[in-house]
């Protein structure tokens, strides 16, 4: 596979910069499992499930994880936190004119430092000194980590709206943005029609972001990212399943956190850290249904979607998805796809 196979043209204008009105309120493609495509309103969602299909979200909470302050040689700095790995420690992307050395000081705010212990790659290790939980000092001196094709500084509607309304659990720095399409009403409609949940965490990282630098897909390194598959969660697919429901997936983080947790054998609660690279030709062992929004031209989030429901079917759908003006990447607008036998011929 090349990474131009996973190329597509979008007029800038169409990468939302702003979260639609309501949450609710935005605009869902519905791909067809023969490639037939329905111009739907996301309101319409649970028109299109079953009593006996099951949601799974991904609670990962978004911290506000970019710092910004100065080396104590002076020049200015910025910190994006990746990874919180104990209560004063994380990994972060920083940027500065000249990169620290172990032993540096980053100066974020009056009694706000971190020492720099080392590196891991690209990212560097933080300590934060005086005793300060690496938590403590993002929620008081940090800012959204918006993604970087949204122009405008962090609004106050950002801390909000850049949050899907059942995020429980401290660690993402990125938003499962398949769900902020989900309001209170929303999830109060889809269980009176008692179509079931569950959750799984999976705090995804800036390397959702990381663009595939090599032509030749294969060669390409997957970030790392944390997961956790709950027992109650195992047991909820195991019931939709005996019942003849369908596993939905609300975004790729819930569908990667579920394919890694099964990719030895049957699925299995529990925690680890995954690289799961999903290109087509993958073969999905959990999730039968994909609630997603649109994502960037040659991303691995592209090469996901393509793989579960066909990359005709997906290039048919963003072609359309560009001539009716939808809203693209992380306020944009959704679709929702089936999993797909892949296309004789297909990459």
């Amino acid at each position: 596979m090349k990474l131009s196979d996973f190329d597509y043209a979008l007029p800038p204008e169409l990468i939302a910069q702003h979260p639609a009105p309501q949450r609710s309120a935005s605009r869902l493609l519905r791909v067809e499992p023969g490639g037939a495509l329905r111009d739907l309103a996301f309101r319409d969602l649970p028109s299109l499930l079953d009593p006996k299909d099951l949601l799974v979200f991904n609670d990962t909470r978004v911290i506000k994880a970019r710092l910004r302050g100065r080396k104590d040689t002076g020049g200015e700095v910025e910190a994006l936190v990746e990874r919180v790995t104990g209560e004063g420690t994380a990994l972060a992307h920083v940027r500065a004119s000249k990169s620290p050395r172990a032993g540096r000081r980053l100066l974020f705010a009056p009694g706000v430092s971190a020492e720099v212990t080392g590196r891991q790659g690209d990212l560097f290790e933080l300590r934060f000194e005086g005793g300060l939980r690496v938590l403590d000092v993002l929620a008081a001196h940090g800012e959204v980590p918006l993604p970087p094709y949204i122009a405008h500084a962090p609004q106050a509607e950002d801390e909000s709206r850049y949050q899907t309304v059942y995020a429980e659990v401290p660690g993402a720095v990125a938003a499962p943005t398949a769900g902020l399409h989900f309001d209170a009403a929303m999830l109060a409609m889809l269980a009176e029609r008692g179509i079931a949940s569950a959750r799984v965490t999976l705090h995804v990282g800036a390397g959702t972001f990381q663009p595939v630098r090599v032509e030749d897909v294969s060669a390409h390194v997957m970030h790392e990212e944390w997961y956790s598959i709950p027992e109650a969660t195992v047991s909820a697919i195991a019931a939709a399943r005996a019942r003849g429901g369908r596993v939905l997936a609300v975004g790729t983080t819930t569908l990667r956190a579920l394919e890694s947790a099964a990719a030895a054998g049957p699925l299995a609660a529990g925690s680890a850290q995954t690289r799961l690279f999903i290109v087509p030709g993958y073969r999905f062992r959990v999730v039968d249904r994909l609630l997603t929004n649109f994502h960037l031209p040659k991303s691995t989030l592209l090469m996901l979607v393509c793989a579960f429901a066909g990359t005709g079917a997906i290039r048919r759908a963003y072609a359309h998805a560009v001539a009716a003006r939808y809203r693209f990447f992380s306020y944009g607008d959704a679709m929702l796809l089936d999993r797909a036998v892949p296309e004789a011929g297909e990459a």
